[in-house]
């Protein structure tokens, strides 16, 4: 059974959390202060370092909630039927509504800062791998004599690829490309790219 302080700790972690996200949903990760997310959450600056090495590991707290929503979102909108190249091209499209719907927290997916010499958590790796595992998964159907190497790079590359049309596509000083526009790109892009006589 955990103690009072345990107890007490895990609360404030929660709040710290909860309050982080509001404020990276609401205004972006930029926007995310110390000083106002203790006042937020009714304790003192230095109690959120007794809970989080620093902000960053917050972000990465509240980066793994949203994880789980994009997760959620890119299964419940795949479905298992239709083609492997069909099932791809639903999980590009789904990738480009939620970060187009969730613009702030999905930017800070991307945004936080990791230093090359610190570790990522595992669990950070792990709700990343489960959101690879979903595009491997079309992958391995559409080839599978392929090894379990060259299936993972090609979901690195698929989702990279996607990735940056999303990205520079929600950018709209820079591509000015309307959401209907970058849909039909991304089915381009993956109905080629995973052709049985180019890969």
């Amino acid at each position: 059974m955990a103690s009072k302080t345990e107890q007490r700790r895990e609360d404030l972690r929660h709040r710290l959390i909860d309050s982080a996200e509001r404020t990276i949903i609401a205004d972006g990760l930029a926007a995310l202060k110390a000083r106002a997310l203790a006042q937020d959450v009714g304790c003192a600056v230095g109690a959120i370092y007794t809970v989080f090495d620093d902000l960053d590991g917050l972000t990465l707290a509240v980066n793994a909630r949203t994880f789980r929503r994009l997760g959620a979102f890119v299964q419940d909108r795949t479905g298992t039927t239709g083609t492997p190249q069909d099932r791809l091209v639903a999980m590009g499209t789904a990738y480009l509504h939620f970060a187009a719907a969730n613009q702030p927290g999905w930017r800070a997916l991307f945004d936080v800062a990791m230093t090359d010499d610190g570790p990522v958590p595992d669990w950070y790796r792990a709700e990343l791998a489960a959101l690879f595992a979903q595009i491997a998964a079309p992958l391995r159907d559409l080839f599978p004599t392929w090894p379990a190497q060259r299936i993972d790079l090609m979901t690195r590359a698929l989702f990279s690829s996607v990735h940056g049309m999303v990205l520079l596509g929600l950018q709209r000083r820079i591509s000015a490309v309307p959401l209907d526009q970058i849909e039909a790109m991304i089915a381009v892009l993956l109905r080629n790219v995973t052709a049985e006589n180019i890969c």
